[in-house]
């Protein structure tokens, strides 16, 4: 592709109306309006024992809710171009919020863990930004240094010594499961980008026993674990929190006890608006309401894999990587939420992307959807200048 080529495929994405993907655009709309009704459902007694508004919670999460599809709809606006060329400085301001997070006075410790960056009167989390930063530069790597990472180890052990260190930075905090989700994300994108299945292999059985080690040589990590697998054994104290989501899940059977009915957010399931709405869905909508949750999500993660196939396909590499890692990234997240909320993994602090009450994960994740509806606009607009270039075509 020449330099004419790229600088008229730019101008005619500039000239071209903007083109919007309606799948992604109505699979984000589904789950913000299920995030909106479950937040109120799961939060009003405890908004209204402990604010006095039983809306206070709905509230701010609409209000977050339009400012994320604001920043959403600014990103739009962002050629993705400037996301590559810029990704080394957007990598460090990555590095550097983890760092300040750790800063006593500058990062604020919520049930000690030190994640949150205090602004104003606000605290935002830099973990849900730095993992999107941080993924923006592997996804550049890959497209600058791609023969170095097909053909040799050190091309891989680049990026995975990058992700190393931002992981640790996280574990500083604490954060198990962001530095988890943020590798396996990591480790995708570089093995789709053409890094050896032997190279990986070794990396990632590598990565997985350093969390193995960690998690049995931290007493509270190794507890945690226990508890993750025999809940019941302590139900009143370490298992408390799982037990009650167990038992909110089971009490939903096929339909549940119907919207607004459920009875553990009343005080017995502790965080049940943030971490466990989940639980608060299953048991208020059964498995019927679980079952198309989990099949939104599903289609989102398959579009934006879609998108990114169709990027690979226009021949821009960069916005390939970048859709698929936020693919991956939503599926994994996904997966981690609601495998906690059934027992299935150890319980972490991450949040149900667009459903569970939380304005950094809902500011992010929103924004991450606008960089994805550009790129499906940059690969409909190359599509129609390759068209306009064939012979016979207008210029």
């Amino acid at each position: 592709m020449t330099v004419a080529t790229m600088s008229y495929g730019v101008r005619a994405r500039e000239r071209m109306p903007f083109a919007w993907d309606p799948i992604t655009v109505g699979l984000t709309a589904a789950l913000l309006l299920v995030g909106l009704i479950m937040v109120t459902s799961a939060s009003m007694s405890i908004a209204a024992r402990n604010m006095g508004d039983p809306f206070y919670f709905l509230e701010r999460q609409f209000i977050f809710t339009m400012a994320g599809l604001l920043l959403a709809w600014v990103v739009t606006r962002v050629p993705v171009q400037l996301w590559d060329k810029y990704s080394l400085a957007l990598l460090l301001i990555a590095l550097l919020l983890l760092t300040l997070v750790l800063i006593p006075g500058l990062g604020a410790r919520v049930n000690g863990a030190r994640r949150w960056l205090r602004i104003g009167v606000l605290n935002f989390q830099v973990s849900e930004l730095a993992k999107v930063l941080v993924l923006t530069w592997v996804c550049s790597y890959c497209v600058r240094k791609r023969a170095e990472l097909e053909s040799t180890l050190p091309g891989l052990v680049k990026p995975v010594s990058l992700l190393a260190l931002t992981g640790l930075l996280l574990l500083i905090e604490p954060d198990f499961g962001a530095a988890t989700v943020l590798f396996a994300t990591g480790f995708a994108v570089l093995f789709v980008a053409g890094a050896r299945l032997r190279y990986v292999a070794l990396l990632v059985s590598a990565a997985v026993l350093v969390f193995v080690l960690l998690a049995l040589a931290s007493p509270y990590r190794l507890k945690r674990l226990l508890i993750f697998l025999h809940p019941f054994d302590d139900p009143f104290n370490g298992g408390f929190q799982l037990a009650q989501s167990l038992i909110a899940i089971g009490r939903g059977a096929w339909f549940g006890v119907g919207l607004g009915s459920s009875v553990q957010k009343l005080f017995y399931l502790p965080e049940a608006h943030t971490d466990f709405v989940f639980a608060v869905l299953a048991e208020e909508l059964g498995l019927v309401g679980v079952l198309g949750v989990i099949a939104l999500f599903v289609a989102l993660v398959w579009r934006a894999f879609g998108i990114s196939r169709m990027a690979a396909q226009a021949g821009l590499r960069f916005q390939a990587y970048l859709a698929m890692a936020f693919g991956v990234w939503l599926g994994l997240q996904a997966i981690v939420n609601i495998g906690v909320n059934m027992g299935v993994l150890p319980t972490k602090g991450l949040t149900l992307p667009l459903l569970s009450y939380g304005r950094s994960s809902l500011l992010v994740c929103l924004a991450w959807l606008g960089a994805l509806l550009r790129i499906y606009h940059e690969v409909k607009c190359s599509s129609r200048s390759a068209v306009t270039r064939l012979p016979g075509g207008t210029r």
